[in-house]
């Protein structure tokens, strides 16, 4: 880091110049630009009103000029006072190789010396080279820290943005035409000023060349198997810092060192560094050589890195003449490999490197944390060089309210079509459309990732389309996929055997500690833990990661399994200990900061992931607000003592919950005296089964300190499978319970579900409950609106939605017209009622209930051999 002590310098930017030629005759003047292409929503069809930027017209008794366009507006203002400058010094320029000519005149001018700049800090820095360098800048900076070099370049001959080399032979032939003499260099491919800069020049930068100054940087091998070096470079102010690199690279100086464009943000000046192919005489055949090819550096910088390079954050800015630097550990290099991936991206926003997973879908705006899918499929493509999303909106009026679907397509720089996302499904915000359709589009991405972190030979690099509506053509980026199957393939360096043998289960087991607060999450809560992650291996421990303060929504996957497993079974104020599978080694590096340490453990057969968590809050979801806003007990509760109610008098034995969840009917169940013997629970969940068998063991075994009050109980069956498919272990039930399901599906499988489980799972009886849309008025003038809610303020417009997962919401003629069709179909009776409100009394009960009752005897023989559920979790009585 930086040594002790700097001199306070006075800044000479290009404004402070004019001011000094000019005085009060300089006259600034902002105007405001409204930029309806930066709103926040790249390639979006429809217009929208974006930032405020801002241009400056600057006015002197000569001329006037104007700037670019900003951000800020003492930006616009510096932009308009350099070009003033470089009208004032250099004559009228027809073509770009006479502006490029120009450019180089004006950068080795005195004014450029005494300015806040990029580039005049090498200038600045090349005059403290010793010898036969004293005085030359390498000619590969010039165009990586100013981009008009850059620019008139490209516009001289297209092509150089992907060769280095010919930039620098357009600069180095322009130089040769400059009237004040400038002496190139062909050996070192450098330039320099021939007369000395005058006494008080010199003098306006004031350089303490007593202080000591250090960084941090990292080596990277060209050779995958070898690992990241970190190093400590001499960067004081006696010397060049181009130079210690080239020492670094084995390059005889700094201009034998290639520079690569930042990585990560374009403000932060972290770049790669490496020794430029041999000599300068444009040898194709020593640049199709791959042998050298840097692939980790390569995918990392988005262009061909060859040899070793050097990884560091380091150079001159706009804002101070002072050498700007920042220590580079390999946390930082395994965090920038990570922001190149969805998951990754996800995870770095949420800083919970090893505790963060990007949800499959996209939920509500409330809820979620961390960038919104859109921003992560935005910064993707970026991260890759590839142009913004474009994203077009489809709104259809037919229906009662106009929704909106969204289509994405994502291009290559040669703008072939990469991905192509077409949605079917509408939402009534326009925003959801646009989330859910990235959401779909980083699945996909992440589901392509895991299978190119693979042997080689499994690598396949064909056009793909599949049932999300979207189709996905990789050859279009085939090189920077094939750059991240070899480094991630190299970064791995665990075997699956390790992995699986640090005694994890599926289901992890867990140690609760603390009072029973009686405050517990459910799915759609939004929680907050606190937690910490340790590597341990035969009693040693290193603490990776610690977060005071981390919250996430219950149930929707945002978090690895075992933390969302345990932190279910939990209350308000408990603690918990349990293990996790390990991650890749590269996540863990990205956590932790000491490679050597964590190496040592993660390389032994006995090493593990530990975690510690409490719940310190837990926020109910909306709907379940707006229930106990204006009911006691809640509708939850009310539903459970009706489906007992009619387990009592029907005296059922076998009961069979249709969509059970994470098992909260099937708890609730317990606490009550009844006739059950056999109850079993299906759902498609396989995570919300997991965390429904955790809550019923811990009340069925034979230790625990709840005993149900289902005395009679001899058998408990969780099942994996569709509730519109049929399983012959379902059949002929005595009672079916379906409560606030059927919203969850699109109608059509609704109906489907009514025709399978009347005409094939035939239960005697049959509960359906889903919320009345009737009531939603009232549900919702109860509680206090949400900054979401005020998005939507329109008198006009319908209540919405109680939960932003369901597809439907019916009142109750359209309940009842659907209940009745079914029942008459299947020859079965059906009865209406509800909970929440009372009888006759409008908008009748919030939540409204069917009862089917068979009115048949079933024939003897039925199919009994029809299995295609999954058991999740089996119990049986251990009494005689």
């Amino acid at each position: 880091m930086a040594g002790e002590g700097s001199s306070k310098k006075e800044i000479v930017n290009p404004k402070a110049i004019i001011h000094q030629r000019f005085g009060d005759k300089a006259r600034y003047n902002i105007e405001e630009v409204q930029d309806n292409s930066s709103n926040g929503c790249p390639g979006l069809v429809i217009p929208q009103k974006g930032p405020c930027l801002y241009r400056c017209n600057l006015e002197l008794p000569e001329f006037s000029i104007v700037s670019d366009v900003f951000k800020r507006k003492k930006d616009a203002m510096q932009s308009a006072a350099e070009k003033a400058l470089e009208k004032l010094s250099d004559p009228p320029v027809e073509d770009a190789s006479d502006q490029l000519v120009s450019r180089l005149s004006y950068l080795f001018s005195n004014e450029f010396y005494s300015i806040c700049h990029p580039l005049s800090g090498h200038i600045r820095a090349a005059l403290q080279r010793a010898g036969s360098l004293n005085g030359f800048v390498p000619i590969s900076v010039m165009p990586i820290f100013d981009s008009k070099v850059s620019n008139l370049c490209k516009s001289i001959k297209p092509e150089t943005d992907s060769k280095p080399l010919e930039v620098m032979s357009i600069i180095r032939d322009a130089s040769t035409r400059l009237s004040e003499p400038v002496l190139v260099s062909n050996e070192f491919m450098s330039l320099k000023r021939t007369t000395p800069y005058p006494p008080e020049v010199l003098e306006s930068i004031e350089v303490d060349f007593d202080q000591k100054t250090y960084v941090k940087v990292l080596r990277i091998p060209y050779l995958v198997e070898k690992v990241v070096e970190p190093l400590t470079l001499d960067v004081s102010a006696n010397t060049y810092y181009m130079d210690a690199i080239a020492r670094e690279l084995g390059a005889a100086d700094a201009s034998m060192v290639s520079l690569s464009r930042c990585i990560g943000k374009s403000s932060s000046e972290t770049r790669l560094y490496s020794h430029a192919p041999n000599s300068y005489k444009w040898n194709k055949e020593d640049l199709e050589d791959k042998s050298y090819l840097n692939a980790r550096a390569s995918y990392l910088s988005g262009q061909d890195v060859y040899g070793d390079a050097i990884l560091a954050t380091i150079g001159y800015l706009w804002k101070s003449c002072d050498l700007f630097l920042e220590d580079v550990s390999p946390r930082t290099y395994y965090r920038l490999l990570m922001n190149k991936v969805p998951t990754g991206i996800y995870k770095l926003s949420r800083e919970a490197v090893l505790a963060a997973e990007l949800p499959p879908k996209f939920g509500t705006r409330s809820n979620w944390r961390g960038l919104f899918p859109r921003d992560i499929l935005c910064t993707f493509c970026r991260q890759h060089r590839l142009p913004e999303p474009v994203f077009s909106l489809i709104v259809t009026k037919d229906a009662p309210e106009e929704t909106s679907r969204c289509e994405v397509k994502i291009f290559s720089k040669s703008q072939n079509l990469v991905l192509h996302c077409y949605p079917r499904e509408s939402f009534k915000k326009q925003s959801d459309a646009i989330q859910n359709a990235c959401s779909r589009i980083l699945s996909l991405l992440n589901d392509y990732f895991k299978k190119l972190n693979m042997p080689r030979e499994g690598l396949t690099l064909t056009p793909c389309r599949n049932g999300l509506d979207l189709d996905f053509y990789p050859e279009h980026i085939s090189k920077e996929l094939n750059l991240f199957s070899l480094v991630c393939k190299n970064l791995l360096a665990i075997d699956d055997d390790t992995k699986q043998s640090n005694g994890v289960d599926d289901v992890p087991s867990y140690n609760i500690q603390g009072p029973d607060s009686e405050i517990f999450a459910s799915n759609g809560c939004l929680v907050c833990v606190c937690y910490s992650a340790f590597l341990v291996n035969e009693g040693e421990k290193e603490l990776l990661v610690k977060n005071d303060e981390f919250e996430f929504e219950l149930g929707t996957e945002a978090v690895i399994p075992e933390l969302e497993v345990v932190v279910g079974q939990m209350g308000v104020g408990q603690s918990a200990c349990f293990k996790a599978k390990l991650p890749s080694l590269e996540l863990i590096f990205a956590a932790n900061g000491d490679p050597a340490r964590v190496s040592s453990l993660f390389s032994s057969r006995g090493c593990s992931l530990e975690y510690s968590t409490t719940l310190l809050r837990v926020t109910e979801p909306l709907e379940d607000r707006m229930e106990k806003a204006l009911f006691s007990p809640s509708l939850s509760k009310q539903r459970v003592n009706y489906a007992v109610q009619h387990i009592k008098e029907s005296g059922a034995t076998f009961l069979v919950d249709f969509g059970c969840g994470s098992g909260s009917l099937l708890d609730s169940l317990l606490d009550y005296p009844t006739s059950l013997e056999s109850i079993i629970g299906v759902d498609i969940s396989v995570k919300a089964l997991a965390r429904a068998a955790k809550t019923l063991h811990s009340k069925l075994s034979t230790n625990s300190t709840n005993p149900v009050q289902s005395s009679r109980l001899k058998s408990a069956l969780l099942l994996d499978g569709s509730i519109t498919t049929f399983d012959s272990r379902l059949y002929d039930c005595d009672i079916g319970t379906c409560l606030e399901v059927i919203e969850h599906m699109p109608e059509d499988q609704a109906t489907q579900f009514g025709n399978v489980v009347l005409s094939s799972f035939c239960p005697k009886i049959l509960i359906v409950s889903t919320p009345n849309y009737e009531y939603n008025v009232i549900l919702q003038k109860s509680t206090t609106q949400t900054q979401e809610d005020d998005e939507d303020k329109n008198s006009a417009k319908p209540c919405k939605f109680r939960n932003f997962d369901h597809k439907f919401e019916w009142t109750r003629e359209q309940f009842q017209v659907w209940a009745s069709d079914l029942a008459k179909k299947h020859n079965y009776s059906v009865e209406f009622s509800g909970v929440g409100g009372a009888e006759g009394v409008e908008p009748g009960f919030a939540s409204q209930i069917a009862v089917f009752k068979r009115g048949f005897e079933l024939a003897d023989g039925g199919d009994l051999a029809v299995v295609p559920y999954d058991v999740v979790w089996d119990w049986r009585s251990t009494d005689e």
